[in-house]
């Protein structure tokens, strides 16, 4: 296992506050505006899975965690800011409580949506990024 220098961490740290800022302001932003809270994590991990996509299709050549990334724009934005946007957790936490709230049909919409909607954005953001890079 490779040691993570301290810039590294510190450009992952830099580009995490406002990833994880900008999180909290969307799905507060679109809460009014869906039945449940859930859809504005769905929107902000869809975001991310296509920007992410992007950025790594822009720069092929680089891995997007440590080790082996050299580049700093991938531990800034890629691993920092996306990694911060997007959020598994809590997405994993809606989807039990959708299920204890016994809505069977929305986990299992907002579930698949997310794993293959997340699949296909990703794949069209790194499609974009190697044609434009």
């Amino acid at each position: 296992m490779a040691d993570i220098v301290p810039s590294q961490a510190l450009l992952v740290g830099l580009g995490a506050v406002p990833g994880a800022w900008l999180r909290l302001r969307v799905v507060n932003h679109f809460e009014p505006m869906v039945p449940r809270k859930h859809w504005g994590t769905f929107l902000v991990n869809l975001v991310a899975a296509f920007a992410l996509g992007l950025v790594l299709g822009l720069q092929p050549s680089v891995r997007c965690t440590p080790p082996g990334s050299t580049s700093s724009l991938i531990l800034l934005i890629g691993v920092g800011f996306f990694g911060s946007l997007s959020t598994f957790s809590t997405f994993a936490v809606e989807v039990l409580v959708t299920l204890r709230d016994r809505q069977w049909g929305e986990a299992l919409l907002l579930t698949a949506g997310s794993v293959l909607a997340g699949l296909l954005v990703a794949a069209a953001g790194y499609g974009l990024g190697l044609a434009h890079g």
